[in-house]
């Protein structure tokens, strides 16, 4: 892998051009990503992609945002209070 000036580059998966199959955007970074078997990273297109995303996950950062009850509220299950 070559590294140019101001250019990043990362490492893909190394499939061979026989094997071409559907291609889809990366979750990620928007690449362009192989949709096949051949690509072990998929619907990322390098592992670097599939880390950040793990990592993501990991850091709770894909959290769907829920209502916070009143202060005055009792705890407890929403669902049986009157």
């Amino acid at each position: 892998m070559k590294k140019t000036a101001g250019m990043s580059t990362k490492a893909t998966p190394s499939v061979d051009a026989s094997s071409a199959g559907p291609t889809v955007r990366c979750p990620t970074c928007s690449g362009p990503s192989l949709f096949a078997p051949a690509n072990r990273f998929r619907p990322f297109c390098s592992e670097r992609c599939y880390q950040i995303d793990l990592g993501a996950w990991a850091n709770e950062e894909f959290r769907v945002p829920a209502p916070m009850p009143p202060e005055d509220s009792p705890f407890g299950d929403p669902r049986t209070e009157p």
